[in-house]
């Protein structure tokens, strides 16, 4: 792709950069990050703390933010440059002209085993071994990679792609443009038990998992559906790996959970919150709109919208970060109350 052109089809899709410059007929291959640049590619700086690469890069166009000494070291090499709000997001467009996930190939595998009733749309491909059963619909454009199980009476949106060996269990309803991927479980039976004096006694769970349109399921985890009801994720959340959602819950819309975040049964999540890695929330704990969790915060109770908590028991993060400071300081003041408790007792004996 010529440089002209990468700018054109940004523009033509509505992505248009805020300046540009360098020769327009710039050959470009692909692209790289800035730290190991290769020939032929589009790179990208994301501000002055990355500038020092741009004097060493082998890349023939960078995006940048809109900063004139960024730009001028960038033209002062000969590079061609891309200005943009966020860079980050600009690269991202970008970086889909020039890669596409691997698609499947409209149709069904000869391996694949599929129940007669399933309802099937248009471009629908269906990997080798693959088994889609009873009641199953599946809408346009879907795509299951090999190894994928599919439960009965599911419903796969438009566009849905599933990564080889993950299951959709009964009943549970996929929204268009989601992403499902390798070893991730949706819809697997909620941790129901009873206890009695005999032991735990199962609770048949009858209810559902709903997933809206666009969301992200990473590698290896766990949506679980519930007793009664649903369990419902918001539509364009993402979903990292190894996370387990815990029956009953419900997550707004634009959220983010990054790897090995722990939800117990019945948490609600408002919109565009972000819980960072390995945090924990405790049953029935209601988070509110836009709040942020820091890595490793373990929740107990409701969190304001728009708080930021760490630690735990997670508390608001500037008072976390002052206790932190406190911590590391425990041995020095320790030493010192000993030391004040031995000057008290020598005034007291005299």
């Amino acid at each position: 792709m010529k440089f002209s052109s990468l700018i054109e089809t940004l523009s033509a899709q509505g992505h248009a950069p805020l300046g540009w410059g360098g020769a327009p007929d710039l050959d470009l291959q692909g692209l790289s990050q800035i730290s190991e640049s290769l020939p032929h590619t589009v790179t990208y700086v994301e501000g002055p703390k990355y500038a020092h690469y741009i004097a060493e890069t082998q890349a023939s166009v960078v995006v940048i933010p809109s900063d004139a000494t960024l730009q001028a070291a960038v033209e002062a090499q000969g590079l061609g440059w891309i200005t943009a709000q966020s860079p980050r997001l600009l690269f991202a467009h970008i970086l889909g002209l020039f890669y596409q996930p691997f698609p499947g190939d409209p149709g069904i595998h000869a391996t694949a085993i599929v129940a007669p009733d399933v309802v099937l749309g248009e471009g629908v491909a269906i990997g080798a071994h693959a088994v889609v059963q009873g009641g199953v619909t599946l809408g346009d454009g879907v795509c299951i990679q090999a190894n994928v199980v599919i439960y009965p009476q599911v419903t796969v949106g438009d566009r849905t792609l599933l990564h080889a060996n993950c299951v959709i269990h009964e009943r549970s309803q996929l929204g268009s443009d989601c992403v499902i991927h390798s070893g991730a479980v949706i819809g697997a039976e909620g941790f129901g038990f009873v206890p009695t004096g005999q032991g735990w006694v199962k609770m048949q769970q009858s209810g559902r998992v709903v997933l809206d349109a666009g969301v992200e399921v990473g590698c290896n985890s766990t949506i679980d559906r519930p007793a009664l009801g649903e369990t419902r994720i918001g539509a364009n959340t993402k979903i990292d790996n190894l996370v387990h959602i815990g029956h009953g819950c419900t997550i707004g819309r634009n959220c983010a959970l990054a790897a090995q975040v722990g939800l117990a049964g019945g948490v609600t999540l408002g919109n565009h919150v972000i819980l960072a890695g390995q945090v924990g929330v405790a049953n029935q704990a209601h988070i509110g709109d836009g709040a942020i969790a820091s890595s490793k915060s373990g929740i107990h109770g409701n969190v304001e919208a728009g708080a930021v908590v760490s630690g735990y028991p997670a508390i608001a993060n500037r008072l976390w970060l002052k206790a932190v400071a406190v911590y590391n300081r425990l041995p020095e003041l320790h030493k010192a109350v000993k030391q004040l408790e031995r000057q008290l007792e020598g005034q007291r004996d005299q």
